[in-house]
């Protein structure tokens, strides 16, 4: 049978470094970004992936659409502010929300461990659907498998997500400009720290407790004010550090971040500290990096300033016009460093 025109007779990653896959190649550092770079996109090169961005962005019927995809994995399936289900909705309306887009409609796949009890899925599902609900969109469509008993974990659940972009924007790395502030939308790391918390058995004076939100309401806000947003991008695996890493790589610019911007609670930082872990490379589920042009900031903070979900947003730094792609970050004893994405996953299993 002859091969296909386009396929590729060698896989381009290179195999002998990586023979088989390690955690770290989902974790959000540099091993995932060569797999998708190295293996996925050549193999599934095409325009709309070009951007590599939260959800890919489409026209139909002269109608704006966007389209995204996700799986989680997260262990525990239960954690103090959130869980599996909601986590599911919250994460695949975010990436649709990245991309400009209002969210419309869900789809919901479920591989399930035998053995998992029929209370635990319900719970899950409830919880789904209330998230869902709270999101303003619909679970349309699904698919359910049942995988043998030590083959699945409990639980896993893949959503697929589509929404209508109603802006003239182009909202992906590469708009990135030159003098643009650079906005996170709250504190970091909470997620992370909330997930690991309950593993390792830590305990704090005040519970720490998942960042897992909704990210419409806040976006959809600044879209509507007409402020022109250049990029958005959800600070989920790899933390603020990966998506910097990510942006300045596509817009072949150098970021400006100071550390005493950024906003990472006491308590977070503490729990950071016991475990040897940077909060800045740290999973949120409920908040965001802006790109926005400098004369937009302050009214674009005043905006995300009366949403619950985005009330703790700052400005963190700015793109500068270098064409050298890097992010520095001045520390708070004003030593400059080079903030550099982690090689492999500081935490696996968090979403």
């Amino acid at each position: 049978m002859p091969s296909p025109p386009d396929f590729l007779p060698s896989c381009p990653l290179p195999i002998t470094d990586y023979p088989q896959v390690l955690l770290g190649h989902g974790g959000g550092g540099k091993l995932m970004h060569q797999l998708i770079g190295k293996l996925f996109l050549p193999a599934f090169r095409n325009p709309l992936l070009e951007d590599q961005h939260d959800a890919s962005v489409f026209e139909i019927a002269g109608q704006r659409l966007a389209f995204t995809t996700d799986s989680y994995v997260v262990r525990p399936l239960f954690f103090p502010g959130g869980d599996l289900g909601s986590l599911a909705v919250h994460g695949t309306v975010n990436d649709l929300v990245m991309a400009g887009a209002r969210p419309l409609y869900l789809s919901a796949g479920f591989i399930i461990e035998e053995g998992l009890p029929m209370e635990t899925l319900w719970k899950l599902a409830s919880s789904m659907q209330l998230a869902a609900q709270k999101a303003g969109v619909q679970i349309i469509t699904g698919d359910t498998k049942v995988v043998d008993k030590g083959k699945g974990d409990g639980l896993f659940i893949n959503t697929a997500g589509i929404g209508i972009v109603e802006h003239p924007f182009k909202i992906v790395p590469r708009s990135v400009q030159p003098g643009d502030a650079i906005l996170v939308s709250g504190d970091l790391g909470r997620h992370g720290m909330a997930i690991m918390a309950v593993r390792e058995g830590l305990s704090f004076e005040s519970t720490i407790e998942s960042d897992s939100a909704p990210l419409a309401e806040p976006v959809l806000q600044l879209l509507s004010a007409g402020i022109e947003i250049h990029c958005l991008r959800d600070i989920t695996r790899g933390g603020l550090t990966s998506v910097l890493n990510e942006i300045a790589e596509a817009a072949s610019l150098a970021l400006h971040v100071e550390e005493k911007l950024i906003p990472v609670r006491e308590d977070v930082r503490a729990a950071c500290e016991i475990l040897g872990l940077d909060p800045l490379q740290v999973a949120c589920e409920g908040r965001f990096a802006a790109f926005v042009p400098e004369r937009d900031a302050d009214r674009a903070l005043e905006l995300l300033r009366a949403h619950p979900s985005s009330a703790g947003a700052c400005r963190v730094g700015k793109v500068s016009d270098q064409r050298t792609p890097k992010v520095l970050l001045k520390s708070a004893i004003g030593t400059q460093r080079i903030l550099d994405m982690s090689t492999g996953e500081q935490l696996p299993r968090i979403c």
